[in-house]
């Protein structure tokens, strides 16, 4: 349920920074013993100054936001402690002007029968 959680607070940003027209993408893979969640948009991307901060509490992006206009600057740092919670990373990748990627890397949990699943 934390992990939904997550992803949709990821989803949810990348949705509200891309423009009409844009696209935002999920994609999830294995590698290896990991489950990997890509959340990619189109948007205006985070210049590179100011990605090392997206993590912290309540720091944004945009500073004309605030809460009353959708914006707490609590969710990246929520999606950050939720993946490390589950022994995982959360990361980003973005060029301005090209979007954002949020990756997230969990582990993989094996199965009974001694399968990995995700």
């Amino acid at each position: 349920m934390r992990l939904r959680q997550a992803v949709g607070n990821l989803v949810g940003n990348a949705i509200r920074h891309t423009p009409a027209g844009g696209t935002v993408t999920v994609h999830a893979r294995r590698e290896a013993d990991q489950l990997v969640i890509d959340v990619t948009d189109t948007g205006p991307g985070i210049p590179v100054e100011q990605q090392a901060l997206v993590f912290e509490r309540f720091w944004r992006a945009e500073k004309s936001r605030s809460r009353r206009t959708g914006g707490s600057g609590l969710g990246l740092p929520i999606v950050r402690k939720l993946v490390e919670a589950h022994g995982g990373t959360v990361t980003l990748v973005s060029t301005p002007g090209h979007g954002a990627t949020f990756t997230l890397r969990l582990p993989a949990s094996p199965d009974p029968a001694g399968q990995t699943v995700s």
